[in-house]
């Protein structure tokens, strides 16, 4: 299981080091919620949100942070087999605690108890033995804190829960103000030291300390290339549909996995991502790589990778609107209210932000969002539900990206 920290530092010199500001544990690593027990943070088996949700707000703190001159660290810990060590008595203690009690923990309790393990090896099998420990799968935990003293408030909480950091796996991630400052410093955690690295992957997804998305973009289109590789070898064998369905399945899933992290980045960054869509539409309808890709696209019904970036992005703002978003993400997006009561008050804009005052934030989700949000048609903006919204938004990004190219 790995746990994410944000950490900013708005003067980070090359002097500078993380243990020169220490401070307490600044939240809990459970917070209330409409629930009182789920910290609004987790975006594990929650509806509505995902890896995609989180990971938007965990990069979009990252780049405000860059444009407004501040350094930021990312840490990555890393648990080992954090569900195979959760102590059973400490778990039903901590449900207690928060409030979960009757027949509620009766039936966890139940669940966990009366369970045994076994093993078998080389035709023998060992005495049958209780199971103390081990849960399902299914808690995430996101924290924003700072470094030092928090970290190691975090290593006394993790040796009382039974748990163990695995170092091996976990990540340092530097995201300086400036190129220029240096990097070169190191988190100790007790004995054990984390270093920076210049890459770091999160649900999937490769962070760099440029938040420039190259070396994600890169990996995904060599994975898609092998994958296409692949399939090429037995197209002989499928008909048209056969292969529609694994390539889609294989590989536009890859390009649509968490692709609304690359609005706002510049036509050649996302090129190497566009390549294998054509790549995948010529090898749909059997026609050699320099096809012109477009009435492929068409008769699939896909939208290029730019407009698959701008259609996810869209749908997570009319959740915002309809206020079935994480609550996490409210705060990047703010909702136009005029100073009078104004026709515009129910045309669903968003504030653009200024940029007074800041670097620049033209690569952020807060101000490339509201500008494409803005620019949509009245009528698809004000769609009286998500299928209707859904529908249109897609008739318009297909008319404005192919169909008019």
């Amino acid at each position: 299981m790995q746990l994410t920290f944000l950490l900013y530092f708005p003067h980070l010199t090359s002097s500078s080091s993380p243990h020169q500001q220490p401070t307490k544990l600044a939240n809990s690593f459970i917070s209330s919620s409409h629930n009182n027990l789920l910290d609004t943070k987790q975006s594990g088996f929650k509806s509505n949100h995902s890896t995609e949700t989180a990971l938007l707000s965990v990069t979009e703190a990252l780049r405000l942070a860059r444009a407004t001159s501040r350094s930021s660290i990312l840490i990555l810990l890393d648990l080992s087999a954090a569900f195979d060590t959760v102590n059973h008595q400490i778990l039903l203690s901590t449900l207690s605690n928060l409030g979960i009690t009757g027949s509620v923990l009766c039936w966890v309790e139940s669940y966990l108890s009366v369970r045994s393990f076994k093993v078998s090896w080389s035709g023998g099998i060992s005495e049958t033995r209780q199971l103390t420990t081990a849960v399902p799968q299914g808690l995430t935990i996101h924290l924003s804190a700072r470094i030092s003293s928090c970290l190691l408030d975090i290593l006394v909480w993790m040796k009382e829960q039974h748990l163990k950091l695995n170092l091996g796996k976990s990540e340092l991630l530097v995201i300086p103000a400036y190129p220029s400052i240096n990097q070169n410093f190191t988190v100790q955690l007790g004995s054990l030291t984390l270093m920076p690295t210049r890459t770091a992957r999160n649900l999937g997804v490769i962070l760099d300390d440029g938040l420039t998305f190259t070396d994600h973009i890169s990996a995904t289109a060599r994975s898609c290339r092998f994958i296409l590789y692949k399939i090429k070898k037995i197209r002989p064998y499928l008909n048209k549909q056969a292969t529609q369905i694994l390539v889609q399945a294989l590989v536009i899933s890859k390009l649509d996995y968490c692709n609304s992290l690359l609005s706002g980045l510049p036509a050649r960054s996302i090129k190497p991502l566009q390549m294998i869509q054509n790549a995948a539409a010529c090898l749909v309808f059997n026609q050699p790589k320099t096809t012109h890709v477009t009435p492929l696209f068409i008769s699939l019904h896909w939208l290029p990778v730019a407009a698959c970036i701008k259609f996810k992005a869209f749908m997570l703002t009319y959740k915002t609107f309809s206020r079935t978003a994480p609550s996490y993400l409210n705060s990047l997006l703010k909702v136009y209210i005029p100073s009078r009561n104004l026709q515009s008050t129910s045309d669903r804009r968003l504030v653009v932000p200024t940029q007074r005052g800041v670097r620049s934030l033209s690569r952020t989700l807060t101000l490339t969002i509201p500008q494409w949000w803005n620019a949509l048609p009245i009528s698809i903006r004000t769609a009286e539900s998500l299928t209707i919204f859904k529908k249109q938004l897609k008739t318009y990004l297909f008319r404005e990206h192919l169909t008019n190219s």
